[in-house]
C-alpha cells in the first residue's frame, strides 16, 4: 500500500480534530470540553493537536469558520434558487432559521462563537459568509430599485442582526411562526413602494 503524502497526513489529521471537536463542542459547549477529549475522540495525540493548532481556541475558531462556510453555501443555493429578490430574501430567511435550530449551529455558532472569539473576530468571521451573503443580495435589490438606502453595508448588519435574533428568540422558546412573520415584516419594510 502506498504511504500518504505529508499533505494527505496532515489534512486527515486536520480533518480528524476539526470532526471531534465540533461533535463535542456542539454537545456540551466550549468550556466544558478539554484538549484530552478532543484528542481520544479524534484520535491523534496531544502533539499532534498543538503542531496543527495554536490552543482549544484556535481549533475552535477553524470549527466555527467551517460552520459558517457550510451554512452559507446552503443559504447560497436557497438565493440563487429564487425566481427573485424577495423571494430570495425569503427563502433565506426561513432557511437561516431552520440552520439555527440545529444544535450545533445553535451552541457553536450563536452562543459560544461571540463569548470564546470576542465580538469583533466573531463579527470578521461572520463578514466572510452571513454577512457577504446578506449584503450581495441587498446590494442587488438595490441595483434593481427594489430597496434604497444610503449604506448597503450598514442596512446588511442591522439585516443579519435581525435575523440573528429572530434566531436566537426562537432557540429560547420564542413562537416561529409570529418571530419569523414580525421579522419578515421589518424586511418588506425595506421595500419601495
Amino acid at each position: 500500500m502506498p504511504r500518504r503524502s505529508q499533505e494527505e497526513r496532515t489534512r486527515s489529521t486536520r480533518s480528524a480534530l476539526t470532526a471531534a471537536a465540533r461533535e463535542l463542542f456542539a454537545s456540551r459547549g466550549y468550556a466544558a470540553v478539554s484538549t484530552d477529549e478532543i484528542v481520544r475522540a479524534a484520535g491523534v495525540t496531544r502533539g499532534a493537536l498543538y503542531h496543527h493548532y495554536a490552543d482549544k481556541q484556535a481549533l475552535f475558531e477553524d470549527v466555527f469558520e467551517q460552520l459558517e462556510a457550510e451554512m452559507s453555501a446552503e443559504i447560497s443555493d436557497a438565493f440563487s434558487g429564487a425566481p427573485d429578490h424577495l423571494s430570495a430574501m425569503a427563502a433565506g430567511v426561513t432557511l437561516f432559521l431552520d440552520i439555527c435550530q440545529r444544535p450545533a449551529v445553535l451552541r457553536i455558532a450563536l452562543t459560544d462563537a461571540p463569548a470564546v472569539l470576542g465580538w469583533s473576530r466573531w463579527r470578521e468571521i461572520e463578514a466572510r459568509h452571513g454577512l457577504r451573503l446578506v449584503t450581495a443580495t441587498l446590494s442587488a435589490a438595490v441595483a434593481d430599485g427594489l430597496i434604497a438606502t444610503p449604506s448597503v453595508e450598514a442596512l446588511a448588519q442591522l439585516v443579519l442582526s435581525a435575523v440573528i435574533e429572530s434566531a436566537l428568540m426562537i432557540a429560547n422558546g420564542a413562537d416561529r411562526a409570529p418571530t419569523q412573520q414580525a421579522l419578515m415584516t421589518l424586511l418588506l419594510g425595506l421595500v419601495r413602494r
